[in-house]
């Protein structure tokens, strides 16, 4: 195990009881509406099934089924992380659309060309090669499925950034310390790591990553004032009934 998957795995063991609701308070209420953009672009038919990587709590994959009366797998690798998410699910009436598995992106535990849609949320920072895991997350979408993805994103104006850098170095650090020392943690992280990111690989070399992995009509809408962004595509080649 590497020490950036020690690290994830670490971090989200000790912030997921207050996941969902520090989310929204860290974003400004800003991670719903983000996370309904990307629901949008998926293009799966009610009762299709869908994999939701990196689901965390499951968030995304109660979107799904409730919006898009979608079939959801739910994989993530922590499993405090799906454990903190069980009764919200359950209360919600959507255990029987959602299945929480245990597993990595890097290593999905499913054949080739399973699924009719796959979603992805804040991953790529938390993996050793980014673009051999979005050729595996391509891998098991069928042709003519949607691959969609929710990430942070820093401001290119510069007033925005400079603001944005403000907020997550100063602010979320202290916001965090409030709650408990894993989240003090967490928002000391959360900033570098999303700019480490965008320095190592600028969003045109991303999508290069989806090109490669057989994903056509690359899009992107950059959303909050370049605070979050959504990427989704089409795997290319004939659909399989």
């Amino acid at each position: 195990m590497s020490d950036r998957t020690r690290h994830a795995r670490s971090l989200f063991a000790g912030i997921a009881p207050e996941y969902e609701w520090m989310g929204a308070v860290l974003s400004f209420g800003q991670d719903a509406r983000w996370r309904r953009a990307m629901v949008s672009k998926v293009n799966a038919i009610p009762g299709s099934l869908v994999l939701d990587v990196a689901s965390g709590t499951g968030l995304v994959a109660r979107e799904l089924a409730a919006r898009k009366r979608l079939r959801v797998i739910q994989l993530d690798p922590s499993g405090s992380m799906l454990r903190a998410g069980l009764a919200v699910t359950r209360e919600a009436g959507l255990e029987r659309q959602v299945r929480q598995v245990l597993g990595r992106a890097e290593q999905l535990p499913f054949p080739d060309d399973t699924f009719d849609a796959v979603t992805f949320t804040y991953l790529l920072r938390y993996v050793d090669d980014p673009e051999a895991t979005m050729r595996e997350l391509s891998r098991v979408l069928r042709p003519g499925g949607t691959l969609a993805c929710l990430e942070f994103h820093r401001p290119d104006d510069r007033l925005f950034h400079a603001g944005w850098w403000a907020y997550t170095r100063l602010v979320m650090p202290v916001v965090g310390a409030a709650v408990s020392p894993a989240w003090r943690h967490t928002g000391r992280f959360l900033g570098p790591s999303i700019s480490k990111l965008y320095e190592r690989y600028p969003l045109p070399e991303q999508v290069r990553w989806w090109q490669a992995a057989g994903l056509r009509h690359v899009r992107t809408r950059v959303m909050s004032l370049g605070a979050g962004i959504v990427i989704w595509a089409v795997k290319g080649g004939p659909r399989v009934l």
